[in-house]
């Protein structure tokens, strides 16, 4: 593997890279679980050949990165790939089938247009491992502070980082999403040097230094028109100490991203107001982040697990192996047991889960001698102070309704309406108020924490017109309280800092993943929601612009920012090594449950190994390969193995002490070797174990903690054990 530094521009002849329709981004909105995309009606195919591609072949993997494809045995074995595509154009000349797109780098596959036929009759073709439907991604939306919640001014403040000023200096990261703008303050370039931009260059400067566009309409630009791709670019790598404002309220600190001096990489493949983008699109942007050089590339984004094979997981674990960190978002579809969603569930990527930040800027809303904060979004706010009766809508939620159906029996003409969040999309219930006469409306969450910007549903037309704001879940008694008391909704917005940190996000996608390995994933949880970040100068009437945003789209571009301080503290590490910094360093204990905010979450499906920590990252001194261990599903008596390897990232010897605690659930038996002594150069193995202890234990997930412990008895590293009993 190469380090960071070493991966640079691709030489040689490229292959242009035809424009197409990719599906994906995760996009959605705290609110509700994201839209699934119908796939299985989809009129194209990725056709995986056997074989591998460029990245994994055993002929190219060891070659210098990045692969120089004018060199002869890049060619040679090129040559091999097309000539067996060009077979698989043969063999179907029976059907109607048409190639449309070939990949030999990450992938060894074609996109067809299967133009009426079913994707069986390709099964037989010669020399095909799988054919698949392709799928749609949608975008995963759900002071610093969430910059102190892993711990990066810390990390920033070492000895190893020396700075914001070098924190990711020399990185590229990727963003695959839905453009940059480089216009905004936080990529502002001044003080850059003088880099290479490429693709189209109206849209990049010395930050910003890669602006690409994938769709099938030629006449798009990598413009960032929607607001997910810049949000997510200022998360990993805003300009350090950046003002800020939000809706006219200032930002009591200056923003800055987790690798501020980063360079940055724009792959929109959701240019204009696309909120899709097909699979092969999202092959095309990876394999153009490759060729650019990326050391890191993120995947805010999503698509059902459809398949039982996946071959842009395969397409992310291959990038990895060839040296690029992939971040991707762990989905916004839980809770509930194998929601997260693809490419999040690809074995080398890494995986973030979402928790909460405890800020927001918001509106005070009086009634009955009590106040509470009040946050927006997308819909109208008042111009000023509105004060009306307040209508509590009565249900079974916290005693309030929903609005989810009309209130036929119900007048709330002239009053505030106060509803539940939950069963339905906020556009829904605000509407569904309005229509009753309600001149506003309060939404309570439903879950602990602080109330989040609530995002629209462009689907609900004609739209709601009436403000509405969104309370956190305390004020729900006292809105029953207040009930046909005055009360008054505030025109002025103000910052709020409260204590709502680091809680689990109630839609972050958990695992494991569906298939027979039922892996850990998420790996590690980040910020999530309540994110504040820079969005693109067109969203705001004057200056540059911030919003919050929530989702597990948020929390990757944490993890693609620590992976880039990582690169830049550390050119040595390989990738994999990069993620057992983040993994097995993560904070264990420190997330409490969203139900009631209180509560320590031991349940890694949800968590994976914990919170990310910086600080701790920067200061890892082993890695471990697999991040985490999973046995599978035990049946009976019989032992599983599963093998481990260990890596020192000091340079010299460490000689470890292994145990295994923290277990969770009974009828499972971990153990491991007592000791261990790596190697300063080279890999050391170790032996786990896995058994199903009597047949009484009920069905469900096992876990356990080995633990990494040096000659002073410090814990140095932790890695999660996981088992399913049937």
């Amino acid at each position: 593997m190469s380090s960071a530094r070493a991966r640079r521009v691709l030489v040689g002849v490229v292959a242009a890279v035809a424009s197409a329709v990719v599906v994906g981004s995760i996009f959605t909105s705290a609110t509700a679980t994201s839209t699934d995309v119908a796939t299985r009606g989809s009129d194209s195919a990725i056709v995986v050949f056997e074989g591998d591609p460029l990245l994994t072949h055993p002929r190219t993997s060891q070659l210098e990165a990045p692969l120089d494809l004018a060199s002869a045995p890049v060619r040679a074995v090129r040559s091999a790939l097309v000539a067996q595509h060009d077979r698989f154009r043969g063999w179907l000349d029976a059907l109607p089938v048409t190639v449309t797109r070939d990949y030999h780098i990450a992938l060894n596959a074609v996109v067809v247009d299967l133009n009426g036929a079913s994707p069986a009759e390709l099964r037989g073709a010669p020399g095909v491992r799988g054919v698949y439907r392709t799928r749609s991604y949608e975008p995963t939306d759900a002071a610093d502070p969430d910059l102190s919640l892993i711990k990066a001014i810390k990390a920033w403040r070492s000895e190893r980082v020396r700075g914001a000023a070098n924190a990711g200096a020399g990185v590229d990261v990727g963003v695959i999403d839905s453009g940059i703008d480089a216009g905004h303050t936080c990529f502002d370039d001044s003080g850059y040097p003088m880099t290479l931009q490429r693709g189209d260059t109206r849209f990049t400067n010395n930050k910003v230094t890669v602006a690409r566009v994938f769709n099938s309409d030629n006449s798009m630009t990598p413009k960032a028109v929607g607001a997910h791709g810049t949000h997510v670019a200022g998360t990993v790598a805003c300009n350090a100490n950046t003002p800020a404002s939000v809706r006219g309220a200032d930002v009591p600190y200056r923003v800055s991203g987790v690798a501020p001096a980063a360079r940055l990489g724009n792959y929109n493949i959701f240019p204009g107001d696309e909120g899709a983008a097909s699979d092969k699109n999202l092959l095309d942007a990876m394999e153009a982040a490759y060729r650019d050089g990326m050391d890191v590339v993120n995947l805010s984004l999503g698509g059902p697990v459809e398949r039982s094979s996946d071959p842009i997981a395969d397409a992310v674990n291959n990038l990895d192996e060839a040296g690029i960190v992939v971040t991707a978002a762990a989905g916004n579809d839980g809770p509930g047991e194998g929601t997260v969603a693809s490419p999040g569930t690809a074995e080398r990527a890494l995986t973030a889960g979402a928790s909460t930040v405890g800020h927001f800027v918001g509106t005070p809303v009086t009634a009955d001698g009590r106040t509470f904060p009040a946050a927006s979004g997308d819909f109208p706010t008042v111009r000023r102070d509105l004060t009306a009766p307040l209508a509590a809508v009565e249900g079974d939620v916290n005693g309030l309704g929903t609005a989810c159906e009309p209130l036929d029996d119900v007048d709330l003409a002239g009053q505030i309406a106060v509803v539940s969040r939950g069963d339905c999309s906020f556009s829904d219930k605000v509407l569904t108020v309005e229509d009753a006469g309600a001149v506003a409306a309060l939404v309570v969450n439903d879950v602990a924490g602080d109330p989040t910007a609530m995002a629209a549903d462009p689907s609900v037309d004609p739209p709601p017109t009436i403000p509405a704001y969104m309370v956190g879940r305390g004020a729900a008694r006292g809105a029953l309280a207040a009930d046909g008391a005055s009360a008054t909704i505030g025109a002025q917005p103000s910052y709020f800092r409260t204590g709502n940190s680091n809680i689990m996000a109630e839609f972050s996608g958990q695992g494991p993943t569906l298939d027979k390995a039922h892996l850990v994933k998420p790996d590690v949880v980040a910020p999530g929601s309540n994110v504040l970040a820079s969005i693109p100068n067109d969203h705001c009437d004057a200056g540059s612009c911030w919003a919050f945003m929530q989702g597990t789209s948020m929390a990757a571009p944490h993890l693609a920012g620590m992976a880039a301080v990582l690169r830049a503290a550390h050119p040595d590490w390989e990738s994999a090594q990069v993620r057992s910094a983040v993994v097995n360093t993560a904070a264990e204990g420190a997330l409490t449950e969203s139900e009631d905010g209180r509560t320590a979450l031991d349940d890694v499906t949800l968590t994976g190994a914990g919170l990310a920590d910086l600080h701790a990252s920067v200061g890892a001194r082993v890695a471990l390969g697999p991040v985490s261990t999973s046995f599978g599903t035990l049946n009976g008596r019989e032992r599983t193995e599963r093998t481990v390897r260990l890596t020192s990232l000091t340079g010299t010897e460490q000689r470890l002490s292994l145990s295994i605690d923290s277990r969770v659930g009974d009828g499972v038996r971990f153990t491991a070797p007592r000791a261990v002594t790596v190697p300063a150069w080279g890999t050391a193995t170790i032996t786990l174990r896995a058994v199903a202890t009597h047949g009484k234990a009920a069905p469900g997930t096992r876990s356990a903690a080995l633990r990494l412990t040096d000659s002073t008895g410090t814990d140095i590293a932790h890695s999660v054990l996981f088992a399913v009993l049937p």
